[in-house]
């Protein structure tokens, strides 16, 4: 298990468990379709990369759960399919 995922710092820092929950599942789906990283880490742990992109501040969700980039690139946290929340 990765241990940044065990402390609640990372889950007050997106604004709760929910939140951590959807850009966690969102920003995977991303690099699944072909989106590269943000950070860079040695690792083929995908989830790894999310965390890790999410703790140096790389990634957020805005207010209507979408993801966004903080790095100032055009697009690259939200290369791949996109997945609508309005339904949930």
């Amino acid at each position: 298990m990765i241990e940044a995922l065990k402390e609640e710092f990372i889950v007050n820092k997106v604004g709760g468990r929910f939140k951590l929950s959807t850009l966690i599942q969102l920003r995977l789906v991303a690099i699944n379709g072909g989106a590269r990283p943000l950070v860079d880490i040695v690792t083929d742990d995908k989830m790894e990369i999310v965390v890790q992109e999410i703790l140096q501040d790389k990634i957020y969700l805005d207010s209507s759960g979408d993801i966004q980039s903080a790095v100032g690139e055009p697009g690259p946290a939200s290369d791949g399919p996109t997945i609508d929340l309005s339904s949930l």
